[in-house]
């Protein structure tokens, strides 16, 4: 999986075709083991074929494949007696409070009137 991440990173950065060493250049460079031939059977794989169209052939693929639905089955008994009778308390939500950072709290260092 770090393999094809490296990969299609390397294809976001600009690299329509990237090499074996620009995907192990990739995973080393954040501290990664590169897994020579899992990143040799990658390029193998891609081969003549761009990301895009490999992305665009799995989302299809996937159009197919159910996940969920279906019949849920039977649920739960119900509880009987003075159990079913019991209201059902609402826990409140609790107000939020704003607070007061005595300003300077800007987020890129410009304080109050600074130049972006």
């Amino acid at each position: 999986m770090k393999a094809v991440a490296a990969y299609l990173l390397c294809v976001l950065g600009g690299n329509a075709s990237p090499s074996a060493d620009d995907v192990s250049g990739v995973i080393t460079a954040i501290g990664g083991e590169a897994d020579d031939s899992a990143i040799a059977a990658l390029i193998s794989d891609m081969a003549g074929k761009s990301a895009e169209e490999v992305v665009a052939a799995g989302q299809k693929r996937l159009e197919t494949v159910s996940v969920g639905g279906g019949d849920g089955g039977g649920g739960g008994g119900g509880a009987g007696g003075a159990a079913a009778a019991a209201p059902v308390e609402e826990k409140k939500e609790e107000e939020e409070e704003e607070v007061d950072m005595g300003g300077g709290m800007d987020m890129f260092g410009g304080g109050e009137g600074g130049d972006y």
